[in-house]
């Protein structure tokens, strides 16, 4: 697959990195505060969410809460949430840096993920990552679907012939929708029944591309 793309959009969790720790305690610390929430968060609630655009995960997560309740857990665990992620960051997959050191100089880079607002940068900040991508979109700042924010940093950058590189089935079906070719991160948190191409390490991409 060697210069058959020209970019690649990576999606954030289960790709790059697993944050579920860090946000499982910065959850469990915004319901610690509020008196009527009653259940406890941990890493594999939030791994199982993965992908999810944010704001569907708290109806899936607390069906028992609506409108003004929701709200005000929706806004306190997204604070907390990247309060922690800025001072504890989350797991980065093996040999993350010497991956994308390679691939930088061959391909502009850019993440599309369904987060908030601030949740990739706290990515890029926290382990000093900025300089490898050329771009990064998010469900939180525009309220777009995935496959929309691809074609979005398609068009901003300019892309050729970009390829997608995500872990669960609806990456795969963002991509599909995209109309971008799609690379399975196997060791992620999720699966995808389609004959794509799979990594099963992130370093995997230095001798696929």
């Amino acid at each position: 697959m060697k210069d058959k793309f020209d970019s690649i959009i990576f999606d954030l969790d289960g790709t790059l990195w697993d944050s579920t720790a860090t946000i499982a305690t910065a959850w469990q610390a915004a319901i610690n505060q509020l008196d009527f929430v009653h259940r406890t968060i941990t890493a594999e609630d939030v791994r199982a969410i993965a992908g999810m655009q944010y704001d569907a995960i708290y109806h899936k997560l607390f069906p028992e809460l609506a409108g003004e309740e929701r709200e005000q857990l929706q806004r306190l665990c997204a604070k907390l949430e990247l309060e922690m992620l800025h001072e504890k960051g989350g797991e980065l997959y093996p040999e993350l840096a010497e991956t994308l050191e390679y691939l930088q100089e061959r391909y502009t880079l850019a993440i599309v993920s369904n987060c908030q607002s601030g949740y990739i940068e706290a990515f890029l900040e926290h382990y000093s990552l900025r300089s490898y991508f050329a771009d990064h979109e998010c469900y939180g700042s525009r309220g777009f679907p995935k496959a929309d924010n691809i074609l979005e940093v398609v068009k901003r950058n300019q892309m050729k012939t970009p390829v997608y590189i995500g872990d669960t089935t609806g990456d795969y079906e963002s991509s599909q929708k995209a109309e971008v070719p799609f690379i399975l991160a196997a060791y992620g948190f999720g699966t995808v029944a389609a004959d794509v191409t799979r990594i099963a390490k992130l370093s995997d991409l230095t001798d696929l591309l």
